[in-house]
């Protein structure tokens, strides 16, 4: 197999502050200014996700602002290859070569009904996808033929004057995200970093995840110092209790909806509650939304969330990122105050 060639890799923790980003939680119209207020708070990046909005569109005024910029995740199914590496190509330029394109499948009701786009073999076409993206970019950034064929796609025609040139700033980062043990391993043999899943524990983060990364890396003949892991960790801290309750309200409702989903049981498998992903999911088809986060009982919560003041959450933070992480991501799944967000960063970097 060929070596993967990578766009730039996101820094190692080991010397330097662990990088952290965060949601970009701002309208179009705001995105900038957002993400510069975000930049003062201490955040190194910021990244937008597949919600109710689109996912690329914000990261265009947040380009300028001097963050790092990703997605995670744009759901990569809906979309062709070519589609993918313009847009990734021009947000990097935009950037000044600050952009992460990260990718994720969905499940096959959103891809089906939502996007009205084709279901099958997740795993080898997320595999297929991210060949046939960097495939497109390598032939702008060297000028060379586009000549890609796999079982989902065929591309041939890139004629010269629909190619925008090689890009000043290299190949943008192709990451993708994976729960389950065959996704994490294709995405470590096939794409330049990993982002996982904000519903994840220490014992599933340093027991399936590695071991899968770790098998994708021997298949495509790279150390793990070529690769990079994102750990999103959702996050619930307060000095108050007034702001613990509001954080630890937000994090048990998000960790209930994402537990619900059949995709992530692995991780509730690896801890012990994985009959709690039906229970849950029987709730939601009920229609009993408010009634979810009561089944995410208190040692749960303390497993998938970093929960406590800011020295505390910071700890968590760094023990979690340690040995596994070269970036965290931030989840904050209600309106935490900026003080206490910035006190947070503070920490975390006085101890990583």
């Amino acid at each position: 197999m060929d070596r993967i060639e990578s766009g730039a890799h996101a820094p190692k923790a080991g010397g330097r502050p662990l990088p952290v980003d965060t949601l970009l939680d701002a309208p179009l119209a705001r995105a900038g200014e957002r993400a510069r207020e975000l930049r003062e708070a201490g955040f190194d990046g910021v990244f937008t996700f597949e919600g109710p909005t689109d996912v690329f569109l914000p990261l265009v005024p947040a380009a300028a602002a001097g963050v790092d910029i990703m997605t995670n995740i744009a759901v990569a199914f809906p979309r062709s290859p070519t589609h993918l590496a313009h847009t990734a190509y021009d947000l990097h330029l935009a950037s000044h070569g600050r952009f992460r394109l990260g990718l994720g499948t969905q499940i096959q009701a959103h891809i089906e009904r939502r996007y009205g786009a084709k279901w099958s073999r997740p795993v080898a076409r997320m595999a297929e996808t991210l060949r046939a993206v960097r495939a497109v970019l390598t032939c702008w950034q060297r000028e060379t033929p586009l000549d890609f064929h796999g079982e989902f796609f065929d591309l041939t025609l890139m004629p010269p004057t629909l190619r925008p040139g090689p890009n000043p700033y290299g190949l943008p980062p192709l990451l993708a995200g994976g729960v389950g043990r065959r996704m994490i391993t294709m995405v470590a043999e096939h794409a330049d970093g990993l982002l996982v899943h904000p519903l994840n524990t220490d014992l599933f983060v340093r027991g399936p995840v590695t071991d899968a990364v770790t098998d994708g890396l021997v298949l495509s003949r790279r150390t793990r110092e070529e690769f990079s892991v994102m750990l999103d960790v959702i996050v619930a801290a307060g000095r108050t209790e007034e702001e613990m309750r509001a954080a630890i309200k937000g994090a048990r409702a998000m960790v209930a909806f994402y537990a619900s989903t059949p995709a992530y049981r692995p991780v509730l498998d690896v801890e012990g509650y994985g009959p709690l992903q039906a229970e849950l999911h029987a709730l939601i088809r009920a229609g009993r939304w408010s009634d979810i986060p009561h089944a995410v009982d208190d040692t749960l919560l303390g497993r998938v969330v970093a929960i406590g003041d800011p020295k505390d959450v910071a700890a968590q933070l760094a023990s979690r990122a340690h040995g596994v992480a070269d970036r965290l991501g931030f989840y904050l799944p209600y309106r935490a105050d900026p003080a206490c967000v910035s006190e947070v960063l503070d920490e975390l970097r006085a101890l990583t």
